[in-house]
């Protein structure tokens, strides 16, 4: 793994959220509509020098299995944020050994933070806040 790649990436994700979502201290929630897909980010927990946000990615044209949902860890000391966990709520390893039960290639992390990357991206360049309700079934 390359450790000064991946706390490039994970600044540079901290600077993206930051813009995406500017008052993450006292706002509770953000949505996104990107086209037909929609991107919630949810605060979990707040802490003094850490935030940690849900990102949920859903698609309506795309099976509920190939929707995402990610948390990341915003450390406002280094300012940096990375992907702790996944779907499936494990906790994300810095490597994996390949092969292995869950099927995780051994850079998940930097795969899962590089998609953050491009996600944060997509948002900050197409995406509007989308202000509307939506029900569990609608998403």
């Amino acid at each position: 793994m390359d450790l000064t790649e991946l706390h490039a990436l994970c600044e540079a994700n901290y600077v993206r959220l930051l813009r995406l979502f500017p008052d993450y201290q006292q706002a509770n929630e953000r949505r996104f509509k990107l086209g037909s897909r929609l991107i919630v980010m949810t605060v979990i927990e707040r802490d003094r020098h850490t935030t940690t946000l849900s990102i949920d990615y859903h698609a309506t044209d795309l099976p509920e299995l190939m929707h995402s949902n990610l948390h990341l860890r915003m450390y406002h000391d280094v300012a940096m944020a990375e992907v702790v966990k996944l779907r499936s709520g494990r906790r994300l390893e810095s490597r994996y050994a390949y092969p292995n039960a869950d099927m995780h290639q051994p850079d998940e992390k930097r795969q899962q933070n590089t998609f953050v990357a491009e996600l944060l991206s997509r948002c900050l360049s197409d995406a509007h806040v989308d202000t509307t309700v939506f029900e569990a079934g609608n998403v």
